[in-house]
This record gives structure tokens, sequence and C-alpha cells, in this order.
């Protein structure tokens, strides 16, 4: 699962160097990421404050194909 993040001015340095070392994901502007749920939990447990804004679940529907949930 994919989770949007916005990190708050403070720690996005930190959260810069945490997310290039230890999680593929994609940067937005405006402090804004888009990485995995264990990532999110990292930073988490790195004590870098974030505001969650979106999860963005993959479910596979009836015809095997992926499907995009969005919660």
């Amino acid at each position: 699962m994919n989770v949007v993040i916005r990190v708050t001015d403070k720690d996005r340095a930190r959260a810069w160097g945490f997310l290039v070392r230890h999680s593929p994901g994609t940067a937005l502007p405006n402090n804004t990421f888009i990485v995995s749920e264990s990532a999110a939990r990292g930073l988490r447990g790195a004590g870098i404050k974030f505001t969650e804004i979106s999860r963005d679940r993959v479910s596979v529907g009836t015809g095997g194909m992926a499907a995009r949930e969005r919660i």
C-alpha cells in the first residue's frame, strides 16, 4: 500500500535522507512524498514528523487485473 505524506519543514532534510537510503518512493513539491507503508512506519520510528494525506490500496479484481482503490 502506498501512502502520501507531507513532512514538516523542520524534518524535511531528515526525511529526505531517510527515504533516499531506505525506501523507493516519489518526491513531490511542498515536502510531499509517496512512500510505502513500511517507509511511513520507519519515518515514525525515526521521530520524523509528517501528516498522512492519503492511502492507496491495490486489490485484484475478478478479471485478474489489479484495480486501485483509494481510501
